[in-house]
């Protein structure tokens, strides 16, 4: 396992921002493993629910993880709003960086992760092989 530590500056697109990262170190798999912050706005997509929310204001990033591969992100995230009101869900595109996000990336060279739909979910699930070795 190689880490990663990465620094969001104002107006980065959280998800955008770590799949980005991913293809700037040249690995195929990965998992953010914790990540602080502030958004303003969100963008998530709530549990059981086909579109994602956008919810204005200022919020604190409490948790963030996640994995990524080349084909994209699968990011749950725990914000704080102004009052301290607690709100988790699915990080969708639209999530901006306030002031700043401090993210920690693990990138697994041995192994290699893609997307493929899976029509018992309804979704692109993580597929998981081991890398090959000239990747």
């Amino acid at each position: 396992m190689q880490t990663l530590p990465i620094r969001l500056l104002p107006g980065d697109d959280l998800w955008k921002a770590v799949e980005q990262a991913l293809s700037l170190s040249g690995g195929k798999a990965a998992f953010v493993i914790a990540g602080i912050g502030s958004l303003k706005p969100v963008c998530l997509r709530l549990a059981d629910q086909e579109q994602p929310e956008m919810f204005p204001g200022n919020f604190e990033i409490l948790t963030l993880m996640g994995s990524v591969s080349p084909d994209g992100a699968h990011l749950h995230i725990s914000v704080a709003d102004e009052s301290g009101k607690v709100t988790g869900a699915h990080v969708s595109y639209g999530c901006i960086i306030d002031t700043t996000a401090e993210i920690l990336l693990a990138i697994l060279p041995e192994w290699s992760f893609s997307r493929k739909f899976d029509q018992a979910t309804g979704f692109p699930e993580l597929l998981i092989e081991k890398a090959k070795q000239n990747e």
